[in-house]
């Protein structure tokens, strides 16, 4: 089961559950290319490829210490499923991703102040067998979760592959991407983990 907040308590070689909403639950996506620039900037940071700023310099780069196993941007939050290699990666890749977000957003939007309600919460998964309901509960935040164009899933389906979202752990558990599917449509064992994970997000805010 998760633990809450231990990202406090940081440990290597760890799953977390992360997440964080906009401030006042305002929304952090307004439009496409909102949604396109936060995987943009996933895509910076976890790439193999170091990725490089206007003047050349490398943007740190979290390939190999921060897998990055699921996602979802929803109009006013975020949820990702990551593994940390290496002590404090975690929270080194979020501050990246979310600093730069945000300045992106306050300059697009001519805003000021912070963007988020908090830097982000992480939860440490001590339970590999729970990994399969994080990932279900992830990919089950939108309506319409088998269309929606801002989630991981198009990645389990062998949809498309890139370097930089890893859903072998997932999928592994599974005999084919149909399976895994099938378990995401399975209503009843879903509601139950639904509601034990809702109750976790509640408990943290």
């Amino acid at each position: 089961m998760p633990r809450r907040n231990v990202i406090r308590s940081d440990g290597q070689d760890i799953f977390y559950h992360v997440y964080a909403r906009g401030a006042n639950r305002r929304r952090i996506f307004l439009d496409e290319e909102d949604y396109l620039k936060f995987l943009q900037l996933l895509e910076r940071y976890l790439s193999p490829e170091d990725a490089r700023n206007q003047y050349g310099l490398p943007y740190p780069n979290f390939y190999n210490k921060v897998d990055l196993l699921a996602y979802c941007l929803m109009p006013n939050h975020f949820h990702l499923l990551v593994y940390q290699r290496q002590v404090h990666m975690l929270t080194s890749l979020m501050q990246s991703v979310m600093t730069s977000y945000s300045r992106y957003f306050n300059v697009k939007y001519k805003r000021t102040g912070p963007l988020f309600e908090s830097r982000f919460r992480a939860s440490a998964i001590l339970d590999e067998a729970y990994l399969e309901h994080i990932s279900r509960y992830i990919h089950l935040n939108p309506r319409q979760w088998k269309d929606y164009e801002y989630s991981s899933l198009p990645y389990y389906l062998h949809q498309d592959t890139v370097s930089w979202v890893r859903p072998e752990r997932i999928l592994s558990i599974f005999e084919t991407p149909a399976e895994y599917v099938k378990f995401l449509e399975d209503y009843q064992e879903n509601k139950k983990m639904m509601d034990i994970l809702k109750k976790e997000l509640a408990s943290e805010s």
